[in-house]
Formats: structure tokens, sequence, C-alpha cells
């Protein structure tokens, strides 16, 4: 799919000039934990840019391609920014890979044959050939390192330059929650952070779909995909799903449908503090969507790469969308594949013990 372009020279001269800039990105190769990356260097980074009025956008993503990293995106405020967004970035950044490297590296063991089995799956013969090292596995880049790279939107997937345009502005809300979480949650505990992600998908699945059948319908397609997409591994294996669904309590049921039923109805009030914000912000996101559908201007890429297919239709673009949108979510919280089909199987037996329960 080719998206549309407009060329900045065919714009009045006072429009072109306070045009945001285009997107710059920044992969930073950083094998550890990004809690203390996001925390001591990308949020100082982009707080300090934005109060001078440089920034018009960023967010980040966690992505394995080449060794683990950080890949971070900035939108100039304007054109004439560009220059300058792209040297405080790169003082930031190397200011903070002296004083805080990373020390492992990814050489071998469960990471090496994580990311090996994922560069298999992901990409084709040809693409691997690209990426190859000697040694005929997946290169790898230095470690705390950064490199400049070409933003590339996924159009196909957030349905053209209006979607794309839609989710860079959810991107940057996602990234703010995310910072925030690392900061004020103990998400070094595994309890804590499958525990906020599995709220957070339940806030956002269920304001977009807030009728019983179609999020349940959703919940076990996406857990469908993920167990599928790489299936023949181990690494979202069913085993232990019933023991740790019932280690997690009881009360399971009624605390996703609380905020189910609050979400749907628009009682955002009565959700947990963390869980407010992120709910009306899901809202204001979903009325985005369907107002760009209704007014036809998303058009998505098939999944055989065959076709775009235009939709108008909220009910077929609101699931469309949902996907891709908890899972840059649960990426920007480091969660594994195992976890969301993990999760997404938690989820949708909740909500059905729950509907067994009323139905009683």
């Amino acid at each position: 799919m080719t998206p549309p372009t407009t060329s900045r020279s065919a714009l009045p001269a006072a429009l072109a000039d306070d045009a945001p800039g285009e997107w710059l990105a920044v992969h930073v190769f950083y094998a550890a934990s990004p809690r203390p990356l996001l925390l001591q260097c990308v949020k100082p980074l982009v707080d300090d840019l934005t109060r001078e009025g440089l920034l018009a956008g960023y967010f980040f993503i966690n992505y394995w391609l080449e060794g683990p990293h950080v890949r971070l995106r900035l939108r100039p405020a304007r054109a004439a920014d560009t220059d300058t967004v792209r040297e405080r970035a790169h003082a930031a950044l190397t200011a903070f890979l002296r004083e805080r490297p990373a020390l492992y590296e990814v050489r071998a063991g469960f990471l090496a044959d994580l990311y090996e089995t994922l560069f298999t799956l992901e990409y084709s013969e040809d693409q691997r050939a690209e990426l190859l090292g000697p040694d005929g596995r997946m290169a790898l880049r230095p470690n705390n390192t950064f490199e400049d790279r070409a933003y590339e939107p996924e159009y196909g997937k957030y349905g053209g330059p209006a979607g794309v345009a839609l989710a860079e502005w959810h991107f940057q809300h996602s990234s703010d929650l995310v910072i925030e979480a690392a900061h004020s949650m103990n998400l070094h505990l595994r309890t804590v952070l499958l525990g906020l992600s599995a709220q957070l998908m339940m806030v956002m699945s269920g304001t977009f779909l807030p009728a019983e059948e179609p999020l349940l319908t959703f919940l076990d397609r996406y857990h469908a995909f993920w167990d599928k997409a790489f299936g023949g591994t181990n690494y979202t294996a069913d085993h232990g799903y019933d023991r740790a669904y019932t280690a997690m309590g009881d009360s399971l049921p009624a605390r996703f449908g609380h905020i189910r039923d609050a979400v749907a109805g628009g009682g955002h009030e009565r959700l947990p503090a963390f869980l407010r914000g992120w709910a009306g912000h899901c809202a204001e996101l979903r009325d985005r969507a369907e107002d760009l559908a209704r007014r036809g201007e998303l058009t998505f890429r098939s999944w055989d790469d065959t076709r775009d297919i235009h939709l108008t239709d909220p009910a077929a673009v609101l699931p469309m969308l949902l996907s891709p949108y908890l899972h840059m979510t649960n990426n920007r919280l480091s969660m594994t594949i195992r976890d969301e089909a993990f999760l997404s199987y938690v989820l949708a037996r909740a909500l059905r013990a729950g509907a067994a329960e009323e139905a009683r």
C-alpha cells in the first residue's frame, strides 16, 4: 500500500514553516532492562524538548532485531528544529550510555535462542540473508550504541496515513503511561507487571468492544493468533494455564467484570486512579477511530499483502485496530509473547466465569 504524499514545497511558506518536521528514529541497542534508559534519559530528554517548544510528539517501542533495543521516535515541532532535536537526542544518549552501560551481552543462552527463533519466524529467507552475521545467525549490533534509522510507518496495519497519524497520537499516550508506571510501580515484580497489563488490556478491549460476545470472540482470536504464530516453539505453551489462573484467586472474574462495566457505561470515576486516565484516553481513541472509519479515511492491507481493504464500518475497524494497539502497549511494558497469549486466555476465561455466575 502506497500512502499519498504531500510535498512540503507545495505548501504555502507560512504553513510549511509552522508544520511539524519529519519523524526521527533512533535505535538504542541496550541489552538490559529499558527502565533506566526510559527514566533517566528518554523522559528528561522529551520533557526538556517539549518545554522548549522543540517537540511535536514522541513514542518508543522495544524490539529485538539485531539485538535488544529501544526504538525512539521524535517529531520536531518544525522542520527547522530537526537538527537541534537530533543533536540533543544524540548528546543525551551518549551521556547515558557512558554513565549507565548495559553489561549483558546477547551471544548465547535463552535470549539469543529466542531472538533467533523470532528472526526465522518473522522474516523471509531473502530478508534474513541481508541481516546474517559471519556465523550464519542474526547479526547483532554493538551493545551500548545507537544509530539513526529511517522511520517506516506501518500504513497497512493502521489504516493508511490517517490511521497512522491516529496511532502516533495514541502511542505517545501509551509511552507516557508506561514510563509513569515504570517510575511509580514495582514492574520488576512479575505479579505486578502481569496485573497491570491485564487491567490495561481489559480497559482498552472493553472500551472498544463493550458487548460480551464480540469481546469474547476477539480475546479468543487474540490468544489463538499468538499461539499459532509461534506454534512449534515453547514460547506460548499453555502448560500450567489452568493452575496459574486458579492461583490468581476467585475474585478475578468480579474484578474484571467491574472494569468492563465501568468502561462500557462510561463510569470511569469508579476505576482505580491509575486506570481512569487510560480509560478516558481509550474512549477518545475509539471515537476518533470510528470517525475516521465513517468518513472513509481508513484503508488497510490484507494479511497476505495482496490487496487493500477499505473499511467504513466501525464494527469491522475497531477489532482490527484493537489488536495492534493492545500489542504495542504490552510491547512497551516488555511483555513476552507467552504473556500475551496467557493474559488473553485469562481475560476470556474470567469474563465467561463472571457471566456464568450472573446467570445462576
